[in-house]
Formats: structure tokens, sequence, C-alpha cells
């Protein structure tokens, strides 16, 4: 993986050297403040961007949400994930913390193992939006022509392609091919290669979601299946249909963000391409079907 700037907000001196400790080895290049104002400086002053906060709920001052609030307001920086470390583990309080924006989350205390995972999750996050918005980049020509096309798909290798011909299709390709790829990836991983959510939380936890994606397409049972995305251009709109020959999720349960799994390192993708790449997302039936929705009459193409 990439070597990271992660920037590290606790008021507590001993949480921040273990955050320290546990992370030391992993080649990031992480900076440690002990309050919320002294991070907000550190974000206008850096000419570096941060690519992931760990930030403390709790704080003398300015306190985690309302830092969290701040940044989640300003266009600078409301792109940045941030991973809310608390001991205010009430529903509510946790619900207060996703719609702040945070998506990951750490109970104090916490394993440092578990820290680990959702640092890597998060940053695995990072790189698979980051490689999405580099493919929205490439602009083909004539895309402004197509008014129906479909294509299929087999492997997470083949998705990279598609979604450079697919997001350029749409008024803000960058908003646009995070939540593509979110779809795409689940019609193989979820869909046709039949990991549950359960199975890709421990393979995250583990490190080896890529080798059981790749073990698993070389197995007969599903190596010859194939997912569809289908395009359609109206005056007003573009739908994308996304099709696979799985046999579909619970996916009424990942709409929206579940303070229940906001500890989980997985999870948030369905809901974060729902709130910020799509002005509607519906699923159908089992939820092999999926049909997103991008509005051509406004410049970001989602909804408000």
């Amino acid at each position: 993986m990439t070597q990271r700037h992660l920037l590290v907000v606790d008021d507590e001196l001993i949480n921040r050297e273990i955050i320290r400790e546990c992370l030391a080895d992993t080649g990031h290049d992480l900076e440690l403040v002990g309050s919320a104002e002294e991070a907000w400086e550190r974000l206008e002053t850096q000419s570096r961007r941060y690519d992931l906060l760990i930030l403390d709920r709790m704080m003398p001052g300015i306190g985690g949400i309302a830092l969290l609030r701040r940044m989640k307001a300003d266009r600078r920086f409301r792109s940045i994930p941030v991973i809310l470390q608390t001991a205010a583990t009430a529903p509510e309080e946790m619900r207060e913390g996703i719609e702040a924006g945070a998506f990951y989350y750490l109970t104090k205390p916490y394993d440092p193992s578990m820290l680990l995972a959702i640092v890597r999750a998060a940053l695995v996050d990072v790189e698979e939006r980051e490689i999405a918005t580099r493919h929205a980049a490439v602009h083909p020509g004539g895309v402004e022509l197509i008014e129906h096309a479909s294509f299929s798909f087999r492997t997470i290798a083949e998705i990279g392609p598609l979604i450079e011909l697919l997001a350029s299709m749409c008024p803000a390709p960058e908003l646009a091919a995070p939540g593509l790829t979110e779809l795409l990836v689940n019609a193989v991983e979820h869909g046709n290669l039949g990991i549950s959510y359960e199975e890709k939380k421990r393979l995250r936890l583990d490190n080896g979601w890529e080798e059981e994606i790749s073990r698993r397409q070389s197995l007969p049972e599903y190596h010859d299946r194939i997912a569809h995305v289908r395009v359609d251009r109206y005056p007003d709109r573009i739908e994308f249909t996304v099709t696979d020959q799985g046999a579909g999720f619970e996916w009424q349960r990942y709409l929206d963000f579940d303070p229940e799994r906001a500890m989980d390192p997985n999870g948030r993708g369905i809901a974060l391409a729902r709130l910020t790449s799509f002005a509607s997302l519906q699923y159908s039936g089992s939820g092999n079907l999926v049909v997103a929705t991008i509005d051509t009459n406004t410049p970001e193409g989602a909804a408000p």
C-alpha cells in the first residue's frame, strides 16, 4: 500500500503514543496533536493533504464532533475519511457521529489489531476511490453520443477500464466513479463470487481479501459467472443497471449507515455511493439488480 499521511488527534498523550506504537511498522507518516484547535490549524496550513484522521470524540475545547462537522462543511477537507475514537457507544451517540461524517469507528479501549484493521480498511477505501477518480479523469471521445449500451465483465481487473468509459458519460465523473466502482465490485465479489458480509469482514481483518477473490475466481463453480452493466441516457438523466448471477443479498440493510456496523471494516460502500455519487439508487428483488441514476440537469449529478 502507498505510504499515507495520517493526523492523530487526541488530548491524552498516552493515547497518542499507543496509536504511534501500533502504527509504527505500517510505514505511514504520522502527525500527532493534542487538540481539535491544533488539528484545524494543521489542516489549514499543511501543504500536503492528509489521507486520514484518527479523531478522539471527547476533548476539551472544540470536541471531535465539532471538528468533524467543520471539516465536512469545508470543501477542502470534506473528502478526508475520519476514524472516530469513542467510549460513547449508545446507538444515538453513534448515529450522531455518523451523521456528522464519521464512517469508521473505534471503541475505547480497543485492541491494537482492531486499530490496524480499521486503519487498513479506511486506507484501502481511500486507495480504491483514488483509482476510481483517476479512471474518471480519462475522457474517451464521443461518449456523449452513446444513448444505450451494454457491457459484460467477470473479474475485478476488468472494472477499471469500464469505469473510465462509464464515468466519462456523467456531468461530474469524479463523483460518479467511486459509486460505479462500488456497484461493479459488489456484483463480482458479493454477487458472482458469493462472498458474504461476514466473510468479507473476516478477510478485511486478516488482510486476505485479494487472495480470496483470486482463489474463488479460479474455482469451476464461479469461473464462468458474468456480470453486466447497461447504460441508458435520457434527456434529464443517465441510468446504470448492474446485474449479476449471484443469489442476491439483504440490500435493505446497507442503504444507510447502521450504528451496529460502525466498527466493522466493511459495509459502508453502498451507503456512501447512495449519498455521494447518485441521485437515486434502487435495488430490485433479491438484490442482484440495481439501478443507479445520475441527474444530468445538475452540475454534480447526485442528489443535493
